[in-house]
């Protein structure tokens, strides 16, 4: 009998489903597996190869099937699915990672610790937080401002409105309002503690952390905006370049290009969203930084000169990317540029 030398496994809540093939890629099996079978399973097989979609569960399934001796990759599903003969069923879904884990040019999604997955965590939890809160306040500005209530925008003014609400003498509010909103306004500063709490754990963890002070000293890139890049991009050196990095986070064009004419469309939006968000962002504050301040480095007010204000941030972004992926495998802190003779003459 052919000893198994692949091994595609289609990972779900309770039934797993399993594709074995030997060295010359025949397949040997295509069998459904419970979810109390699946190590058992792998205990009895002698080492070999496993791939498997990076999903939800992946990287706890990844860590302990390695532990049995078995070499296991992760493999992003976009690059799957045109391994996928036809139709959508688990069989051929196991069938497909089979085939695409033993291609020499295929990209896999490094594994990551429970360490890295728990950082991972708290940043999620924050945005969570961030995102009902947000919610919450766009709930009260929309019922205060239909009684004709309403408050400059931003965060900080949404005090104003919670003050109308808590306070009992006004009587612009009738009294069912006043005693529905109080329960938005209690969820509102409920969620802000929360939110300073995990804020504080991240900055606390930032300055802890050799990498993320490091990253720090970067324009425009904080403690969350570290915090992030730590955990999400948890193997630097799995990319060639910094350009590499800017092109997996989605901060370069996308290209479309046929009969040797290259075309170059919008930024890919490739990669983790929240992250590119975070740098975008962080691009930005430095830009308003440098758009009234004299003393900003020339390069910047020549960008902003040609450039929309918009476009001028994701460029930034990219290069703010660029610098991470060097810091991170390079080692060292940011040191600005010095002003050319010229311009420091000025």
């Amino acid at each position: 009998m052919k000893q198994v030398s692949t091994i595609g496994l289609d990972l779900a809540k309770h039934v797993f489903q399993v594709h074995g093939a030997d060295n010359e890629g025949s397949a040997l099996f295509n069998r459904k597996l419970r979810r109390t079978d699946v190590l058992r399973f792998f205990e009895r097989l002698p080492p070999c190869l496993v791939g498997m979609e990076a999903c939800g569960g992946a990287h706890h399934w990844a860590r302990e099937i390695a532990q049995l001796g078995h070499d296991v990759r992760l493999i992003p599903p976009a690059y799957v699915k045109p391994f996928v003969k036809r139709g959508k069923t688990d069989a051929a879904d196991a069938e497909a990672i089979s085939e695409a884990v033993i291609r020499k040019t295929m990209r896999f999604v490094p594994i990551k610790t429970a360490e890295q997955q728990a950082h991972a965590m708290v940043l999620k939890t924050r945005a969570l937080l961030v995102q009902q809160r947000t919610q919450s306040v766009n709930a009260l500005r929309a019922h205060l401002a239909e009684l004709g209530i309403i408050a400059a925008g931003g965060l900080p003014n949404v005090a104003a409105l919670m003050t109308v609400v808590r306070d009992a003498e006004d009587t612009r509010l009738p009294t069912a309002a006043r005693f529905a909103l109080t329960a938005i306004v209690d969820q509102i500063d409920a969620l802000a503690i929360q939110i300073g709490v995990l804020e504080r754990a991240i900055v606390t963890e930032s300055k802890r952390d050799e990498s993320m002070r490091r990253l720090t000293t970067i324009p425009g890139v904080g403690a969350v905006t570290a915090a992030t890049i730590k955990a999400l991009v948890p193997d630097p050196g799995g990319f060639k370049s910094g350009r590499h990095f800017a092109a997996w986070v989605g901060l370069t064009p996308r290209p479309h290009s046929s009969g040797g004419k290259e075309r170059l469309g919008r930024i890919s939006k490739m990669g983790n969203p929240e992250l590119r968000v975070l740098l975008v962002l962080g691009a930005t504050a430095v830009l308003r930084i440098a758009r009234n301040d004299e003393k900003a480095r020339p390069w910047l007010k020549a960008l902003l000169a040609r450039r929309p204000f918009k476009v001028a941030a994701v460029a930034l972004a990219n290069k703010m990317a660029r610098i991470t992926w060097a810091l991170l495998n390079k080692g060292g802190f940011y040191n600005p540029p010095e002003p050319s003779p010229e311009v420091a003459a000025i």
